[in-house]
């Protein structure tokens, strides 16, 4: 099957049929979200090549996709802080991009470290008085 024909609508058909899954927004850009965190989006950033899509995912899973198959999977300076994969949709098969959703559904799911999208939601911990963070939960 050829996979020239992948784009943003192929992302979001497979993403949708896995569990919870929403289609949003993230950066203003079309997204999947679980449980209010990306799952994967079309990349905002000028660094992304075309026909690409930005997944969540394992950092040490990612190093190992992008160490293993290079042609499809890239990151950018940019994108390299975060959980996050580039993939190149043009050279992926539909089979290989529905397992890397499901990857980053793993990873959301479980770790729920993907970063959350809502704009103006202040991701700062409080803090004790010697200001070390607090983890105590309300």
């Amino acid at each position: 099957m050829s996979s020239a024909h992948l784009s943003m609508d192929a992302v979001i058909e497979l993403g949708l049929k896995l569990p919870d899954v929403v289609e949003s927004s993230h950066y203003g850009a079309r997204a999947l979200k679980l449980n209010g965190r990306m799952l994967a989006c079309t990349p905002v950033n000028k660094s992304a090549e075309a026909n690409s899509a930005a997944v969540a995912i394992d950092p040490e899973q990612r190093a190992t996709l992008l160490r293993k198959h290079p042609s499809h999977y890239y990151i950018t300076e940019h994108y390299a802080p975060h959980p996050t994969m580039l993939i190149r949709l043009s050279s992926i098969s539909r089979t290989e991009l529905q397992r890397i959703l499901r990857l980053a559904w793993d990873f959301v799911s479980i770790n729920g470290t993907a970063p959350r999208s809502q704009v103006g939601r202040s991701a700062k911990r409080p803090r004790t008085r010697s200001g070390k963070l607090s983890f105590k939960t309300p």
